[in-house]
């Protein structure tokens, strides 16, 4: 017997905006990751026009600043996904309660490259980078009482589950692709093993796919593929429409602030409503592997040993 999906009054086109209209963050502290470009602005910008203290975790302080200089009541503060150092410091400097962290910060099917540590460079950046943080402010997180965490995954987690034998691809042929569809399946497993974990601290965790969004995340994506895959979405019946920024940040701002999904957790949500399971097109639904329990508590074991 399957239960009803979670759903809202909003939609594929919906805006951050929209999905946060009436809220009030008045005291509340946010943290977003990549948030000095694409849908990492308007998420900042969305949760701070509504009364959120927001830091914007970046790996460029230039580009920070200049987003920071554009959202009333924020701050920058270095952050490097990739460098477990710069986590360690990220965390062990934050002092306080923190009520919503947005994982947003990514890397999206670039050539092989890997961390001091050997490990595969989207894998670290997107999960094992966004694992040691949340992890590590999970005291500030518990100390808020009612905290939200958000993790932007992908539609691309279609791609891949996780090689528990080859994950940092030392063995198998390297595949850009794979590798990112693997790092996003990650981040619904961190949300499912979290949400389980992290209940009684009233911290809730969801995951989520933001569309397809036009942004410097396919910096190394050729053109052409791009429109391949446009196409594919077309045969799918599909429309081929880019989302717009706010519309792209719209169900990340969703699950951080609206009233609407308190208390909901462990949940994949696309286009602002809980995805049904199973691929649906080219873009929607979400995969049975991604939604795992046992494979999300191997993976959270794994990401505390490797740590």
């Amino acid at each position: 017997m399957t239960s009803e999906l979670f759903t809202t009054p909003f939609g594929e086109y919906s805006t951050a905006d929209e999905v946060i209209a009436g809220a009030d963050l008045s005291g509340k502290r946010a943290v977003v990751t990549g948030a000095a470009s694409g849908i990492g602005v308007e998420t900042a910008r969305a949760l701070a026009a509504v009364g959120a203290e927001v830091t914007l975790a970046v790996r460029n302080l230039d580009a920070g600043e200049k987003t920071a200089a554009g959202i009333p009541n924020s701050r920058v503060e270095l952050l490097d996904l990739a460098d477990q150092g710069s986590v360690k410091a990220f965390t062990q400097r934050w002092e306080g309660p923190l009520h919503i962290l947005v994982n947003n910060a990514g890397v999206m099917a670039s050539p092989l490259a890997r961390t001091p540590e050997g490990w595969e460079s989207q894998f670290a950046t997107n999960h094992l980078g966004h694992f040691a943080l949340a992890v590590g402010l999970h005291d500030a997180l518990a100390r808020a009482g009612d905290a939200r965490v958000v993790a932007v995954s992908s539609s691309a987690h279609h791609r891949a589950g996780i090689d528990f034998d080859d994950i940092h691809f030392e063995r198998r042929e390297y595949g850009p692709w794979t590798a990112y569809g693997q790092s996003k399946t990650a981040n619904v497993l961190f949300a499912v093993e979290a949400a389980r974990r992290w209940a009684p601290d009233g911290i809730t965790v969801n995951a989520l796919n933001p569309g397809g969004i036009r942004t410097n995340l396919q910096c190394h994506v050729d053109p052409a593929e791009l429109e391949a895959l446009r196409k594919a979405a077309a045969s799918d019946g599909e429309e081929l429409r880019w989302k717009t920024t706010p519309e792209g940040a719209a169900t990340s701002v969703l699950l951080a602030a609206s009233p609407l999904v308190k208390g909901v957790s462990g949940k994949y949500f696309d286009d602002c409503n809980e995805a049904p399971r199973g691929r649906i097109g080219a873009r929607h639904g979400v995969s049975g592997h991604a939604l795992d329990p046992e494979a999300a508590q191997r993976l959270w074991e794994y990401s505390l040993r490797v740590l």
